[in-house]
């Protein structure tokens, strides 16, 4: 009997977050459909690690971490510094000679080639920090009136942000897998910066819209994965088509 192909779909969380905000992916896709978080370093399980505050230095070792085992069809996801991470990380894979991924799927980010990254490279106060937790309506303001939690919280962040600020384009071939493009109709993230990550498809570009402001991924979440399950579901499908088409020319 033979198993049924999954296609693995690499999720790279936002700024301050860990990998655990996508375990509710999990449970929700279909099992070809395998949700596989990435977790960056100074988080989660990987507490123990120094934070990077280097975008390329990040993409490098998350390329070398997975790159070993890449044989079946994976894809790339990511929301906000992840959608740009995830934008690195696909280059990185790309300069390691491995198999490309699918797709890459770029949620609430502003495309690369014409971002300004600049608010982000010096690195910020507690204060302000806690006004741009206010202004991205992500946090319960519960959570940012506790300082136990914010001591834990605030230093990922501003590393986070600092690892946007290190970002710089430079001289970029367009990636050789479709860009699907995610954002929310009150997002401070514009219309014309998502349509941005069109100048670095070169074999397919879509954008989705979803009301809701930067966080609509939680707002809207059976919504924003009924989107990826659908693009998935077709990249799978030619993937086979391929695959079946190499092994009767044998």
């Amino acid at each position: 009997m033979t198993t049924p192909t999954r296609l693995r779909l690499f999720c790279l969380p936002y700024s301050g977050a860990s990998a655990m905000v996508y375990a509710r992916w999990r449970r929700t896709l279909p099992e070809w459909l395998q949700v596989c978080p990435l977790e960056l370093p100074g988080r989660g399980m990987r507490m123990d690690e120094p934070l990077q505050r280097d975008i390329k230095a990040l993409a490098a070792q998350l390329a070398e971490e997975i790159s070993g085992d890449l044989s079946g069809p994976y894809a790339l996801f990511g929301h906000s510094l992840g959608g740009l991470l995830a934008f690195e990380l696909a280059h990185a894979l790309n300069a390691r000679n491995v198999p490309a991924p699918l797709a890459l799927f770029a949620s609430g980010t502003a495309g690369p080639a014409r971002r300004d990254v600049s608010e982000y490279a010096i690195e910020k106060t507690d204060a302000q920090l806690i006004v741009r937790l206010r202004e991205l309506q992500g946090t319960a303001e519960e959570a940012l009136a506790n300082p136990e939690l914010m001591q834990l919280m605030l230093p990922i962040l501003r590393a986070d942000f600092l690892l946007c600020g290190s970002f710089t384009y430079g001289e970029r071939e367009p990636l050789g897998m479709p860009i699907h493009v995610f954002g929310g109709t009150q997002d401070s993230v514009r219309a014309d910066q998502l349509l941005d990550w069109q100048l670095d498809a070169a074999s397919g570009f879509s954008l989705d819209m979803f009301d809701g402001h930067h966080f609509f991924l939680i707002q809207h979440e059976s919504a924003v994965l009924r989107c990826v399950r659908r693009y998935a579901d077709e990249h799978l499908a030619r993937w086979r088509n391929g695959a079946a088409r190499q092994l009767a020319a044998g």
